[in-house]
C-alpha cells in the first residue's frame, strides 16, 4: 500500500497495480477518446477513428503516475525523472540559482560541479520528483526556445524551470525542468517555502523532455552515461562521495 515502508531485508508488503493517472492529463486523455468515438460511433469513420482510439491511451499512458519506493538514506540523492542518462559535465550552475534573488537565503556556491543530464522521452513517466527532503528555495521560471532537449545548449536555451531545494543540515540541491523539441508547458506542483519529502512530486514537463542535477562540490556521480534511471527510485549520488565509476554498453 503506498506509504508503508519497505527494506531490503524483505519486510513490508509490495504488489502490482495499475498505474494511477495524474490529473494534469485527465483532460487531455478524455478529449482524445470523446474525439475518437465521434469518429467511430457517430460518422463511422474507422480510418480515422481507431487511430484516434489508439492516440487516446497513448495520452493516459504519457501521464501514468506509478507509486515508487524512495530510499530514505540519510545522503542519497535521487533521480528526479524517469529516462536515460545523456549527459555528465562539470559545469557552473545556473546564474539563477547562485545570484542573491532579494530573499536573503542563499543561493548555490560559485564553482564546478557535476551535472547529470536526464532525458524523458514520449515513453517516460513525466512526473517529477525532489532529489532531496527540505525547503523549497527557489523555483525560477525562464521562457524560451524549444531544441531538441538532447543537446548541451538546451540547458542555457530551452524553456526551463530551476528549482533549489535546501535541506535541513544546509545542503543545497539545485535542478532544472528543461522543455524540449515536443514539450512546450512546465507544470509546477510546489511553490517556494514548501517541505518536501525526498522522492514527492514536484511536477511535470507535458511530452518530451530532460531534467539537470547540479550535484553538491565534492559528489560525484553514481549513475554512468546511457544507463536508465527511475524517478525517485535511482540512487544518482550520495553527498560528499567521489569515485569513479565505469561500465561497458553489451
Amino acid at each position: 500500500m503506498p506509504g508503508e515502508l519497505l527494506d531490503n531485508h524483505g519486510r513490508g508488503d509490495a504488489s502490482w497495480s495499475l498505474p494511477s493517472i495524474h490529473p494534469e492529463g485527465r483532460k487531455f486523455g478524455l478529449i482524445a477518446l470523446g474525439i475518437s468515438l465521434i469518429f467511430l460511433l457517430l460518422l463511422d469513420w474507422d480510418l480515422i477513428g481507431w487511430p484516434l482510439l489508439a492516440l487516446s491511451a497513448g495520452v493516459f499512458a504519457f501521464f501514468r503516475d506509478p507509486e515508487r519506493v524512495v530510499p530514505q538514506s540519510e545522503g542519497a540523492i535521487v533521480s528526479p525523472a524517469d529516462g536515460l542518462v545523456t549527459l555528465i559535465a562539470e559545469v557552473e550552475p545556473p546564474e539563477e540559482l547562485q545570484i542573491d534573488d532579494g530573499s536573503g537565503i542563499a543561493g548555490l556556491p560559485a564553482g564546478p560541479v557535476t551535472r547529470v543530464s536526464i532525458f524523458m522521452s514520449v515513453f517516460d513517466v513525466h512526473i517529477n520528483r525532489a532529489p532531496i527532503g527540505g525547503v523549497v528555495r527557489r523555483l525560477v521560471y525562464l521562457p524560451g526556445r524549444f531544441l531538441n532537449a538532447d543537446l548541451d545548449k538546451a540547458s542555457e536555451e530551452n524553456e526551463r524551470q530551476h528549482i533549489m531545494i535546501e535541506r535541513a543540515d544546509g545542503v543545497r540541491i539545485g535542478f532544472t525542468q528543461i522543455a524540449g523539441l515536443v514539450a512546450r508547458r512546465i507544470v509546477p506542483f510546489v511553490k517556494v517555502g514548501d517541505t518536501l519529502g525526498v522522492g514527492q512530486r514536484v511536477g511535470l514537463i507535458r511530452f518530451g523532455s530532460r531534467v539537470d542535477v547540479y550535484l553538491p562540490a565534492g559528489t560525484d556521480s553514481k549513475v554512468l552515461l546511457g544507463q536508465r534511471v527511475i524517478a525517485g527510485e535511482t540512487v544518482l549520488a550520495e553527498i560528499g562521495t567521489r569515485k569513479l565509476i565505469e561500465g561497458i554498453a553489451q
